[in-house]
């Protein structure tokens, strides 16, 4: 995929991209997520507002210092001028791919007219597409959703506009702005659309794994895919994808062990971001997402949240997924079911 100058996969391979995620795709986590395999990790959405730029959550979502390349920063707004001034602002702090939110489904950003509620007024989209794309010299992205309703999939009229304004590629949603995240992403609109567009696709939605992303590129024949949700507690996915796009094959799950060290190396780049006290709150999310697929998940969460210490929160990680490397081999269906079972066998394995 190419996206302006930018090769973000060699011709005829299919990209792998972090979808942006507000309250998610930070600086730690796109960094881990490029270092497992993902070709391009966009910034969480940051509102062009002026009189929000200078706030500690636009500050951290505008720091890319250390990034790998091409840096792709996404922008929200509903004013065509704000935004064109926002993309300068960023292009100036080091942006080298602008991307154009019009798919976050969020109520409080619909509200204000910005993300997917954009695309109930197309003129208004043309405008800040033109508006954005003449402001600036390095490309500009789009990331919409197949409509508003179900009975208002314009898609196909946005990308033809998006087409038509100068925007180098289009991540479409597979699901409606009123369906948010529940029910099933559907292609057909992304096929439809990738026939006839002649810039790159990325298709998203419901992308949960390698099987699931063969399908989606064979069926949409799209440029890549955005992975959002199933990165989750899983930057490895990307990796997971490409061997099996390459091989066919499915890489085996990774061990305990090696999931607690990812985990803990997350934990240390999270305190140093955002500080030791901020950083543990922040954490708790990515230690639910990392210990939801292990045993005695709720009872690891119900601890380690009460910590407030990094340190403290860093070793209680260390110490489950430990505990669960060393008791797998020679774990029972009993002890499987039986936390009071488990529990005995865990404070064995602490105990030598």
């Amino acid at each position: 995929m190419r996206i302006g100058t930018h090769w973000i996969t060699p011709e005829g391979t299919p990209a792998l991209g972090l979808a942006p995620m507000a309250g998610v795709t930070d600086k730690p986590f796109r960094l881990l997520c490029r270092q497992y395999g993902a070709n391009l990790a966009t910034s969480e959405m940051t509102s062009s507002n002026p009189e929000l730029r200078d706030t500690r959550k636009s500050r951290e979502r505008l720091d890319h210092a250390g990034e790998p390349g091409p840096v792709s920063v996404q922008i929200a707004g509903t004013e065509p001028q704000q935004m064109a001034g926002f993309a300068r602002f960023n292009v100036a702090n080091g942006a080298e791919i602008i991307d154009i939110n019009m798919g976050c489904p969020a109520k409080k950003v619909c509200k204000a007219w910005a993300g997917s509620a954009l695309m109930r007024d197309e003129r208004q989209v043309e405008a800040i597409l033109r508006a954005v794309v003449q402001a600036v010299e390095i490309p500009v992205t789009l990331k919409i959703r197949t409509g508003w309703a179900a009975d208002r999939r314009n898609a196909p009229l946005i990308a033809r506009i998006a087409e038509d304004s100068g925007i180098a590629a289009l991540a479409i949603h597979g699901r409606t702005r009123d369906q948010k995240y529940t029910g099933f992403a559907e292609y057909d609109t992304i096929a439809s659309i990738k026939q006839w567009l002649s810039i790159p696709v990325w298709a998203n939605g419901d992308v949960i794994g390698p099987q699931k992303a063969a399908e989606i590129l064979e069926y949409t024949r799209a440029d890549g895919l955005l992975i959002g949700r199933a990165a989750q507690g899983r930057p490895w996915i990307f990796d997971e994808i490409r061997h099996y796009l390459n091989t066919g094959k499915t890489l085996p799950e990774p061990p305990p062990s090696i999931i607690g060290d990812i985990l803990i190396g997350h934990l240390h780049a999270l305190h140093a971001f955002y500080g030791p006290v901020r950083g543990v709150r922040i954490a708790r999310k990515h230690l639910a997402w990392y210990a939801r697929a292990h045993d005695d998940a709720d009872r690891f969460l119900t601890v380690v949240n009460r910590v407030g210490e990094a340190d403290a929160q860093i070793d209680a990680a260390r110490d489950y997924f430990q505990c669960l490397e060393r008791l797998e081999p020679e774990c029972t269906d009993r002890q499987r079911t039986d936390p009071q079972s488990l529990d005995r066998a865990r404070r064995q394995v602490r105990a030598a």
